[in-house]
């Protein structure tokens, strides 16, 4: 097989665990099929049960009865591996597509939420759900609402691995999805650590742009241990994982109605909302413009880490639906 064939197989493999990775249910040939137009791509029902069948023999996908697959944790390391070239972007091309899929509303208060999923051993899913509730108990999370779920059980379209415990928190692309049922255009800026000091956030002292990464920031701070929510916690001074996005400013009544309404159904993680065209957290703003800080998921299970209990973390993992999240406290 010449280089070039081969590499048009595994963009076809890539592709078909990317899309069952956004499902939290399992897909079928058709679905996938038809899925696969999305990403400029026409490939045949037929050609996709050969594919299937393949990656089903080296454990990527697991067959689910007659109702599709669903993606393995073997799958998903190979998507977060494969074809690194044609990722560098994949990070703003997920957060758009979770932000569509986002179909939460605010006044019924029930629809699908995005969220990231945590693996913890489960010797350690006690000492660990202790330190996280500090983090919780402090504001730093986009909602107390989570869900768990045990080895062999499907968290996300995700399933639980042997020895493992699941937990899913709301992720902050949840604004986003928010907004955009409300008519505005939310720009992805940058994912960052933010810098607090006496509780309050001060500046970003590290930034990664959405457009041009293969991999989620929030991921590369937790595992190089750049995270310091501990510490804000106990003295209100560290770094904690933020998100920085822009809105039009004739937006602006518009988002703060829709940030009262997440309000009130739990959601929050706003941390600051600028002035037009002015910088936020020392970032620069585009004209017309308004910059958002967003609080990372994330920062309950980086003060897990900072513990030193290993958790493997996928954000922005996939949907779920807001009634079956409950407090985990």
């Amino acid at each position: 097989m010449v280089g070039s064939e081969k590499h048009d197989i595994e963009r076809k493999v890539v592709t078909i665990l990317r899309i069952l990775s956004e499902s939290s249910e399992p897909l079928g040939a058709r679905v996938i099929a038809q899925r696969f137009r999305d990403y400029g791509i026409y490939l045949g029902e037929r050609a996709v049960r050969y594919h299937l069948k393949i990656m089903d023999e080296r454990g990527l996908t697991r067959l689910i009865g007659r109702e599709g697959r669903l993606v393995t944790q073997a799958g998903i390391e190979e998507l977060r591996s494969a074809l690194v070239s044609d990722k560098v972007g994949f990070v703003i091309t997920t957060i758009e597509a979770l932000a569509v899929k986002t179909t939460f509303d605010i006044q019924r208060q029930r629809g699908g939420v995005p969220v990231n999923v945590s693996l913890i051993p489960k010797e350690r899913f006690v000492e660990a759900k202790a330190v996280m509730k500090d983090a919780f108990d402090a504001g730093l999370c986009v909602s107390k609402l989570v869900a768990v779920a045990d080895e062999g059980e499907r968290l996300a379209g995700l399933i639980i691995p042997e020895d493992k415990i699941g937990l899913a928190t709301i992720c902050s692309i949840v604004v986003n999805g928010a907004l955009l049922r409300a008519g505005v255009p939310m720009d992805s800026k940058f994912g960052g650590l933010l810098q607090i000091k006496n509780r309050e956030p001060l500046r970003f002292v590290e930034l990664i742009q959405y457009t041009g990464t293969s991999l989620d920031p929030s991921e590369i701070f937790i595992t190089s241990r750049m995270t310091s929510v501990k510490d804000v916690v106990s003295s209100g001074e560290g770094k904690v994982l933020a998100n920085f996005r822009e809105i039009p400013s004739i937006c602006s009544q518009t988002a703060e109605k829709v940030f009262t309404g997440l309000g009130e159904a739990g959601i929050g993680g706003v941390l600051v909302v600028g002035r037009i065209s002015q910088p936020v957290c020392e970032v620069l703003v585009e004209m017309n413009k308004m910059g958002i800080v967003l609080i990372g998921g994330l920062n309950p299970v980086a003060a897990a880490v900072e513990a030193g209990i290993e958790i493997e973390s996928a954000a922005m993992s996939g949907v779920m639906e807001y009634r079956d999240l409950v407090s985990l406290y």
